[in-house]
């Protein structure tokens, strides 16, 4: 039974919420410790797929833990348009029910535009509908995203693809399971290729799959629905195509990137932390063993992560005294996600440190705004930072070019002197939500202005 408490509709078109967000800010005093208990939100990256699967499902889906951020809500948004029957249950539970069908080739290009996420529905709705046409989606300005592996993925089952002033693909006589190699570890392209082969005749492969922890609980989900996919979290999968899906109840896991994230919050303000609902250590393994290079401690007891007080940031050089390196890459290496929170603990650590961001080319571009603030950093190319610290950061006025980047540049304001002002809050609200109360309910002087 709904909770009538909780609205079952949108509160307001996505284009009028994204207009009012544009015109918001976050007004911050630096230097306040980040202590008390957090519970981390679910993976904004499985929550997208996991709504776009939804598409292959005969009978109701509900979803738990659903994050309450823009992208996810724009996407549900999508598929409300499209004609599913969406209803929100909770504060973070939906139901949605795709079972009549949806229209594949006249999905809202506004809504499409503001987000990549939009991209995943290529894979269910080829599927089950034969057909789709993707408007060309949004996303970060991050560089290059490409689109290739998707393409290649869906042709590689049968799809026939053409371009149309966006993406459109063809498969009126069903999609047929076959070998595939992709030719990088895409994670979305990796989904798009999982979505599609679990309503495929006969068996697919996918080699060179993307394995990350979203990939992971995409795959979860749809056995929760009926599929047969071995060889989760391996980068081979076999999948068994089914004649259909039924419905379920699933529960998205947590957020390994808001997790490190919120470690590094606490780390460079010097506050103790309890992440909650943080994962295991599958998840988290290569989050502890990046951030320990720049000295940050921390202590994983069954699925609740403590960041200890007062932590002196030293940043580890490798043997022989030389100068260590901080690389992200495909699962199971660091996460690209969190390189730029990376940068911002390194400016408050003492030594000297390398971030090599191999996979997207202007991540890294953002870290003018930290140089401004009094960071000590050298900007190699759009790859490579060499930062030096500890240095005595003081706040100013600044805007975030993507989300994980306007997460460093918060974690750097609330470890600043002064006042910082972070305009463009929507990037930030994409991938964190309430993000300002939840960090004042730690101690953070916060405050959205409009």
């Amino acid at each position: 039974m709904t909770n009538p408490t909780v609205p079952t509709s949108f509160p307001a078109p996505a284009a009028k919420q994204n207009a009012v967000r544009k015109n918001e800010r976050f007004i911050i005093e630096g230097g306040n410790p980040i202590a008390g208990t957090v519970r981390a939100a679910a993976n904004k990256n499985a929550a997208l797929p996991i709504v776009a699967a939804c598409l292959l499902a005969t009978e109701p889906v509900v979803l738990h833990d659903v994050p309450d951020i823009v992208d996810v809500i724009l996407l549900i948004e999508l598929l409300d348009k499209a004609g599913c029957n969406v209803e929100r249950l909770g504060p973070n539970s939906w139901k949605i029910d795709a079972s009549a069908g949806v229209d594949p080739t006249h999905l809202d290009p506004v809504l499409c535009e503001r987000i990549r996420g939009s991209l995943l529905l290529a894979g269910p709705l080829v599927a089950r509908h034969g057909e789709v046409w993707i408007p060309v989606p949004g996303g970060d300005t991050i560089g290059r995203r490409r689109v290739d592996t998707h393409v290649i993925a869906l042709q590689s089952l049968g799809a026939h693809f053409t371009w149309d002033q966006g993406y459109r693909f063809e498969a009126k006589d069903g999609l047929v399971g076959g070998h595939m190699f992709l030719d990088e570890p895409s994670v979305t392209g990796t989904e798009n290729a999982i979505m599609a082969a679990a309503l495929a005749k006969g068996t697919t492969v996918i080699e060179n799959a993307a394995c990350e922890p979203h990939v992971q609980d995409l795959c979860r989900f749809l056995v929760s629905m009926g599929a047969k996919i071995e060889g989760i979290g391996s980068n081979i999968l076999t999948i068994t195509g089914q004649d259909k899906l039924g419905g379920t109840e699933y529960t998205i896991q947590p957020d390994h990137i808001e997790v490190g994230s919120f470690v590094g919050l606490a780390a460079v303000t010097g506050g103790e932390l309890i992440i909650e609902n943080a994962g295991d250590l599958s998840q988290l393994r290569p989050v502890i063993m990046g951030f320990e290079k720049l000295g940050v401690e921390m202590q994983l007891e069954g699925t609740t992560l403590r960041v200890p007080p007062e932590q002196r940031l030293h940043i580890k050089d490798d043997l022989g005294g030389h100068i260590t390196k901080l690389e992200d890459g495909p699962w199971p290496n660091f996460p690209a996600d969190l390189t730029s929170t990376a940068v911002a603990i390194a400016t408050q650590a003492t030594g000297t440190i390398m971030i090599f961001e191999k996979m997207f080319e202007t991540r890294l571009v953002f870290t003018d705004k930290l140089v401004m603030m009094g960071a000590r950093i050298v900007l190699c190319d759009p790859h490579r930072a060499v930062i030096s610290g500890p240095a005595r950061l003081t706040g100013i006025k600044m805007e975030s070019p993507d989300i994980r980047a306007g997460m460093s540049l918060l974690t750097a304001a609330l470890a600043a002197d002064g006042r910082s002002v972070i305009q463009n809050v929507q990037q930030i609200d994409r991938g964190y939500e309430r993000i300002d109360e939840r960090l004042r309910a730690l101690g953070a002087d916060i405050q959205r202005v409009s």
